[in-house]
């Protein structure tokens, strides 16, 4: 048993390292000042701050009293998604560390990534009061991709939202074309984003489904797919990361030996993620959105 204790505790990190590499949105994990465990397996606690603002000053009577309000708000985890799998004991030729290494490494990069990313874009993306545009136009030069993403932060500076932590998310055909513009200070705009990263289309949805892997059909493949009825091709986001609520928590449980497997002769290991993704209701002039028609 004592093997078998080890060699989950070498495929956990494993998890969470290919995850980090692989993700877009990394950089949006809550902070832990602001985010607690709540009671329950399936609730965070999230820090909200309120105040009031200046009052009148008397000569005589001193300080107009304020309020201050730090309350901690229960939220309930809206992304709960599972998985098992099995590499039967006869195929095993080499050893359960390695085989289940490479199993996590692969399905991290091609799965828990790409899924985890298009779910927080559609989350932001379906938030009332956020700033949205739907540019029905096909931008023909770097020139109008500048010009869009200008207009995106000339709307949020006008909001008042805090300009040092703005992060910009954007498909790799607009991002190379803003970047083939010669003039440098055309291209300045592109300097004023805490952080660029491309984001594939295939992950970048104003609206998803997350396949049950239960049903008939594609849902058999489980994974997710752009909703059909809602959904639409995001150009670009920016998000300023206080504004958004991102908890991930991951739990990989130990391997089951072919042993202890009533099921079938194999290693089996059971993945699973759930967390949440919201937008402080307050925050929502923190996120741009430019979607295709």
């Amino acid at each position: 048993m004592g093997n078998n204790i080890q060699l989950s505790k070498n495929y956990v990190p494993l998890l969470d390292e290919v995850y980090q590499k692989a993700s877009t949105t990394e950089e949006f994990n809550a902070d832990s000042t602001t985010v607690r465990q709540g009671a329950n397996a399936n609730e965070i606690l999230v820090a909200k701050l309120s105040m009031d603002g200046l009052k009148d000053y008397s000569r005589n009577d001193g300080y107009t009293k304020g309020n201050v309000d730090l309350k901690w708000e229960t939220l309930k985890f809206n992304y709960d998604r599972g998985v098992k799998f099995i590499v039967d004991e006869m195929d095993n030729e080499e050893t359960i560390e390695l085989s289940f290494g490479k199993l996590g490494s692969e399905f991290e990069r091609t799965k828990v990534a790409p899924e985890g990313d298009a779910f927080f874009y559609a989350e932001l993306a379906g938030t009332e009061g956020i700033s949205k545009v739907d540019e029905g136009i096909t931008y023909k030069s770097g020139e109008e991709v500048l010009a869009a993403l200008r207009t995106a932060q000339n709307k949020m500076d006008e909001d008042e939202v805090p300009a040092e932590n703005r992060h910009l998310r954007i498909t790799p055909t607009l991002l190379r074309m803003a970047q083939s513009v010669k003039t440098y200070e055309d291209k300045g705009v592109l300097d004023e984003f805490a952080s660029i990263k491309k984001v594939p289309q295939s992950r970048f949805y104003t609206a998803i489904d997350l396949l049950s892997g239960k049903d008939k059909g594609d849902e058999l493949k489980g994974g997710y797919r752009k909703n059909t009825t809602t959904g639409k091709d995001i150009n670009f986001m920016i998000i300023e990361k206080s504004a958004v609520i991102k908890y991930d928590k991951h739990k990989a449980d130990s391997i089951i030996r072919p042993e202890d497997n009533q099921e079938s002769d194999g290693y089996m290991q059971k993945y699973r993620k759930y967390g949440i993704v919201d937008t402080y209701e307050n925050k929502t002039a923190g996120i741009y959105l430019s979607h295709k028609a």
